[in-house]
């Protein structure tokens, strides 16, 4: 009965022991303390805004420039662009063209280059009043920098806020300078291309009809209505 009785007080007192470990270590989990959800990564493809403000496209509303390695002749043919303080008289020139569409006019690239006097030429667009420069359209943009006369194959371009022009209606493309002061001494060269048809100029007496076998070279640019 002693051996029986020694033997449950001993089985008691391991219990107590274990109970008492069990509770030192551990812990409840506090009532704010959330388990980490994993939440797979996915690869979401990235979509490529393009930025604001991009430039239109631009379509040939007229050009009579030659392939990319030889759109105009460069030493032996070009007509003078001079201002009436340059070393020549004044020569101003005009290149006419004429839309199959309608079109909204915003860029004239031309092979006007730099010989001496002030770098920089003014291009302007005019209607046309009988086969010469009539009223300014639009313009002048002064263009400065231009490549040096016998460069090739550079064009001078200048950019416009946008214009209507009408199809089947003659306009000019007209490069000239201010009549004084900063520009006004510019002397350069219009290359051109071999053709048969009517060109325009101004030798400091107005504006007049001619008839020449090489037109200035050049084309206009912009987007249909």
């Amino acid at each position: 009965m002693k051996k029986i009785l020694l033997f449950v007080c001993l089985l008691a007192l391991c219990s107590l022991t274990v109970l008492a470990q069990t509770g030192a270590n551990s812990r409840a989990l506090p009532a704010t303390e959330k388990l980490a959800i994993q939440v797979p990564q996915i690869d979401v493809p990235q979509i490529e805004v393009p930025p604001q403000g991009d430039a239109v496209a631009l379509k040939k509303i007229y050009s009579n420039l030659g392939p990319k390695a030889d759109p105009y002749w460069v030493n032996a043919h070009s007509w003078l662009v001079a201002g009436p303080n340059a070393a020549t008289s004044a020569a101003f020139a005009g290149m006419p063209f004429t839309p199959k569409s309608n079109f909204l006019l915003s860029q004239v690239q031309v092979a006007v280059f730099y010989t001496s006097g002030d770098n920089q030429v003014d291009l302007s667009i005019y209607t046309d009043a009988g086969g010469i420069p009539g009223t300014l359209l639009a313009g002048p943009v002064t263009v400065t920098n231009l490549a040096v006369a016998g460069t090739c194959c550079t064009l001078t371009v200048a950019n416009f806020t946008p214009v209507a022009v009408t199809a089947g209606t003659q306009y000019w493309v007209v490069a000239d300078t201010p009549l004084t002061g900063v520009g006004s001494d510019f002397r350069g060269v219009w290359n051109h291309v071999a053709k048969d048809i009517p060109v325009s100029f101004n030798r400091g007496s107005g504006w007049f009809a001619d008839t020449a076998d090489n037109l200035p070279a050049g084309e206009v640019l912009g987007t249909v209505q």
